[in-house]
């Protein structure tokens, strides 16, 4: 990995805690698939794309602090879409929203350090707080990625534990020193964001769905934030996100996407929609 770097912009876990204060910790999923797209009567095309964007900006300003696209609803509808997440994610930083693109990429090499120039950091085209990556070609394959992370103040979140059960068998895996993947994955980001800020919460988070308790890992030793994807249609509730976070409850990231999109298109009842989660969040996560 490389060696320590000098932020030039608050860090992401500085600007998460400012966020948090403001509007919570909850997380707008804007994941427009073709269903929604449809259901909401937009029609499953980059113009009806472009409203869903649209709308879920009117609704997001306000009653949350931090946005979560998944950039494959997006990629989709070809250039046009692109161009549409590119224009959502803008104008969303641009209203003071943290945008964490969802886009789980990871490679190894100069394929890495092109992803990472495509959304960290100054010059992005595509610029992001944070980025979700895969880790299975090694932390150590991720240099650029956590470079450009700590220079510009971002975060790159490592897909750790997923909401979903058929990763738990590689996650749960353990090697011949008696320690799972998911376990080491954290030993190593812990590792990192000791080396990269110390004393501080480091540019490098993890994914933990919270649908997933057992085995407990030790999530405060990382000093990493955390994102929590799968609350609602996943299955995941308030309070299992409260009870696996128990031990740090003000890094953590919980993202609700379907459940709160299933309140629109009406702007007004979505925006009640995204509220009323928000408040239940800060209420069972206010330590």
């Amino acid at each position: 990995m490389t060696g320590d770097s000098t932020t030039t912009t608050a860090s992401f876990a500085r600007r998460f805690a400012a966020v948090r204060s403001a509007a919570g910790p909850l997380v707008f999923g804007l994941d427009p698939s073709a269903d929604l797209l449809d259901s909401w009567g937009l029609g499953d095309n980059a113009d009806g794309l472009d409203r869903f964007a649209d709308i879920v900006l009117a609704a997001a300003d306000g009653p949350v602090g931090l946005v979560k696209p998944q950039s494959a609803f997006y990629e989709r509808h070809g250039w046009r879409g692109v161009r549409t997440l590119q224009r959502l994610a803008g104008s969303a930083r641009d209203a003071g929203l943290l945008v964490i693109l969802d886009i789980k990429r990871g490679d190894v090499g100069t394929t890495n350090d092109a992803y990472a120039e495509a959304y960290l950091g100054k010059g992005a085209p595509l610029a992001a707080d944070a980025i979700t990556v895969h880790p299975y070609l090694g932390v150590g394959a991720m240099r650029t990625f956590v470079s450009r992370a700590a220079e510009s103040g971002s975060c790159l979140l490592i897909v750790t534990r997923s909401s979903n059960p058929d990763g738990r068998r590689i996650q749960t895996a353990v090697a011949a020193d008696g320690v799972s993947v998911e376990q080491q994955l954290l030993r190593e980001i812990g590792a990192l964001n000791t080396r990269l800020a110390p004393g501080e919460i480091g540019p490098v988070g993890a994914v933990i769905g919270p649908t997933q308790v057992q085995p407990e890992l030790d999530l405060a030793a990382a000093s990493c934030v955390f994102l929590a994807p799968g609350v609602g249609a996943q299955g995941a509730t308030p309070a299992d996100v409260a009870e696996v976070f128990a031990t740090c409850p003000d890094r953590v990231m919980p993202s609700a996407s379907r459940l709160l999109l299933s309140a629109g298109p009406d702007i007004g009842r979505l925006r009640d929609a995204v509220s009323a989660l928000a408040a239940e969040f800060r209420t069972i996560l206010a330590g």
